[in-house]
């Protein structure tokens, strides 16, 4: 009795993790997908080349990894088994999507950092094209890292088709260190430098300040609130979330790369789906926390509520043409439909020709 419960719990739990799974796969698409059109369709926005190329990255990902992630057999939630061909493939997709997607959240916040600090600096921003350039040459040798790493294993054995699992053999701590370690420094720096402007913008006092008066309102105006907030408190919420985010979802990941093999591999699973769902919270994080992409999705949700639904109809499918033509059918083909009165009535006025 007591195999057959922990059978049944441990089928229980792969159950729930293999439908969390499915949520994040169908939030990431439908997420990024929105957010893309969103970003397409509305000009003006002013990190739209990054915000495109996250959500082109994490679409890229809901249409590789992750499904193999739930199709494929062990250490995947699934139970396909990969052929080494298959199994390289998807090594090298892990290695150079991972870095892909972390060094593009890492690109975003460094521009995003621009924006704010040095807004009327244009030239001491980099072409957006050339640092995705950089992004992806990096994504693609730390991807070819994988390729040196040792071959899978025979099919009795499991394949270990991923980055964990002696995926990059030696090279574990280096891709760790540029795919993780590095776009963390990144985005600490740049998000830190925006939280110390927006708090000392806080700080500072308001200017053309005018002289009050000896009135009872304006002493009770300088009395303290009755809940003081900390100075740039509201400008740390992005930031605190962004960087939140990053640790929560690729902390474990990179831990999990620099820990040994054996170990890597008993945590793969809920490790692995961990770092993806990053791939889901992007849209939220980095689309809809945002002001502009909120006032574009709506209205472009307005302009697409407020079209009429018009369907246009063939003339030979309209009914009144229809029912006139099975009219005509039931009479035979010999004989000519009835005319109504007032063409009967036109007909008849017509004067014959001599």
């Amino acid at each position: 009795m007591a195999n057959n419960t922990g059978i049944s719990a441990t089928e229980l739990v792969g159950s729930v993790g293999l439908i969390l799974a499915i949520l994040v796969e169908v939030g990431a698409v439908l997420g990024n997908g929105t957010l893309l059109v969103v970003v397409l369709r509305t000009p003006g926005l002013q990190d739209a080349f990054y915000l495109a190329h996250l959500c082109v990255v994490d679409l890229l990902a809901a249409a590789s990894i992750m499904p193999l992630g739930l199709l494929a057999g062990p250490p995947g939630l699934g139970s396909v088994p990969l052929d080494p061909s298959s199994c390289r493939a998807a090594r090298f997709l892990s290695a150079a999507l991972l870095p892909a997607c972390t060094l593009g959240v890492a690109a975003l916040g460094l521009a995003r950092y621009r924006l704010i600090v040095h807004p009327l600096r244009p030239g001491a921003r980099p072409a957006p094209a050339l640092v995705l350039t950089a992004v992806w040459a990096a994504a693609a040798l730390l991807g070819a890292l994988s390729l040196l790493g040792p071959p899978p294993a025979p099919p009795p054995a499991p394949a270990r088709c991923s980055v964990l699992a002696g995926g990059l053999g030696p090279f574990r701590p280096l891709w760790a260190l540029l795919a993780f370690a590095l776009p963390a420094l990144l985005l600490l720096a740049a998000y830190g430098s925006i939280f110390l402007v927006a708090r000392r913008a806080a700080l500072q006092p308001p200017r053309g300040t005018r002289l009050r008066s000896d009135s009872l309102d304006s002493r009770l105006s300088f009395l303290p609130p009755l809940r003081p907030r900390l100075p740039g408190g509201k400008a740390a919420l992005a930031p605190a979330l962004a960087l939140g985010q990053f640790a929560a979802c690729w902390l474990p990941y990179g831990c999990a790369c620099l820990a040994p093999a054996a170990r890597a591999a008993a945590a793969e699973a809920a490790v692995t789906w961990v770092a993806y769902s990053a791939f889901a919270a992007h849209p939220f994080l980095y689309g809809l926390l945002q002001r502009p992409v909120r006032l574009a999705l709506g209205r472009l949700t307005r302009r697409a509520l407020s079209r009429p639904l018009k369907v246009r109809m063939p003339q030979a499918w309209h009914p009144r043409t229809l029912v006139q033509r099975l009219q005509g059918l039931r009479k035979g083909p010999g004989q000519a439909p009835e005319q109504t009165p007032e063409l009967a009535g036109q007909n008849s006025s017509v004067p014959e020709a001599t």
